[in-house]
């Protein structure tokens, strides 16, 4: 498994614990991971996105293609704008996750590189007469048919583009510390930003994120300025980031994981994840199944939260199930233990007749109760 472009560019970074996270080894901790998520919540913290692959569509069939293939509205989608969307199969379950961005003469795919290999192979499947060529951002091409053999020689082109990621409600300030000038933004909007300093150091595209309450931005850069970009944004005085910390916010702000609280065996609606989803769009891959659900008004589960008690929360993982009265309805997916004074928090499935916030339930022997997602008296 590969390293991100920071990893190998900096492998002595101070104090990082490294692991594999999302299909790439990068920090999962600097020190002490309550305080990195803290830096994420009341300050500034930068971390590692190099698990990110970016994919590039070309063609006069791209728009058209992308809009039939996945469960958002890319027909519509303004230039420098961006979607989150699902990939499904005929029968309506999901087979991936991602985040499209119209860059006006091309389409650009941003997902895990975990996905990379299956989302390349359904892409592959679907394009037969269409004007659609599929490569990487960083510019050396894939062959139309996708015949690439290789999986692993596509995750290096995409190396070629890089990312890293601010977070926290002094972000933008941060950025205009460290040189990179940042306009207001809406969210997932995409736009061209460089280095104000009078070196003019740094080009790379800015992504505004949207899936949790404070400011977050990408930076999208090639590899060779990374580490330099970084050593900026810390200098700046941004608190260095691993992923442990980054998990532990995602559960906080109630976020869905592909591949963990995602997985293909679940249908669109069960992940309360709307944002995904446009029924005005026309038709697309699974897309008769996600209206059969819309139309008989619901599904039998949905994601919830959980709040755990502050004395059991170390008895509970991932996979173990939810009991009312002895029946079970449903089983934890993420856990997210804040710190020993404080309630571990979880993610998981359970039957939509349970999920009404504040209803206690047993997670496996541990009481627990039902949280509205996102926690917000975290």
């Amino acid at each position: 498994m590969n390293s991100t472009a920071l990893q190998k560019q900096a492998a002595g970074l101070s104090g990082a614990s490294l692991a594999e996270y999302r299909g790439a080894i990068t920090t999962a901790r600097f020190g002490d991971p309550q305080k990195e998520l803290a830096a994420l919540r009341l300050g500034c913290g930068v971390y590692d996105l190099g698990f990110r692959v970016k994919i590039s569509l070309t063609g006069g069939d791209r728009v058209r293609w992308l809009n039939g293939m996945v469960t958002n509205n890319i027909r519509d989608l303004g230039v420098g704008h961006g979607i989150y969307a699902f990939l499904l199969n005929a029968q309506g379950h999901i087979l991936g996750d991602l985040y499209a961005y119209n860059r006006g003469d091309s389409i650009t795919v941003d997902t895990d590189r975990s996905q990379l290999e299956r989302m390349l192979a359904t892409f592959d499947h679907f394009i037969i007469m269409d004007d659609v060529e599929v490569k990487s951002l960083g510019g050396r091409g894939v062959r139309p048919s996708m015949d690439h053999g290789d999986p692993d020689a596509l995750v290096r082109e995409s190396e070629e583009v890089t990312a890293l990621g601010v977070a926290g409600p002094k972000s933008r300030e941060l950025l205009r510390s460290a040189g990179i000038a940042v306009p207001e933004m809406e969210p997932l909007q995409i736009l061209e930003a460089k280095c104000t300093c009078q070196c003019d150091c740094v080009q790379c595209t800015v992504v505004r994120r949207e899936d949790t309450p404070d400011e977050r931005y990408e930076l999208w850069l090639a590899p060779g300025e990374v580490k330099k970009t970084w050593d900026s944004l810390v200098a700046a005085g941004a608190t260095p980031v691993g992923f442990e910390a980054l998990e532990m916010e995602r559960v906080v702000a109630g976020i869905p994981l592909y591949g963990v609280d995602i997985r293909e065996r679940d249908l669109p609606q069960e992940t309360e994840q709307m944002r995904a989803l446009n029924f005005n769009k026309g038709c697309y891959v699974g897309q008769e199944i996600v209206e059969r659900i819309r139309s008989r008004g619901a599904v039998h589960r949905k994601l919830s939260g959980f709040t755990i008690s502050i004395e059991n929360g170390s008895l509970v993982a991932p996979g173990a199930k939810i009991f009312i009265a002895e029946k079970e309805v449903g089983e934890i997916t993420s856990l997210a233990r804040l710190g020993k004074d404080r309630p571990a928090l979880a993610l998981g499935y359970v039957r939509r007749e349970a999920s009404v916030p504040g209803k206690e339930v047993l997670i496996g022997v541990t009481k627990a109760a039902v949280a509205e997602l996102p926690f917000r008296e975290m």
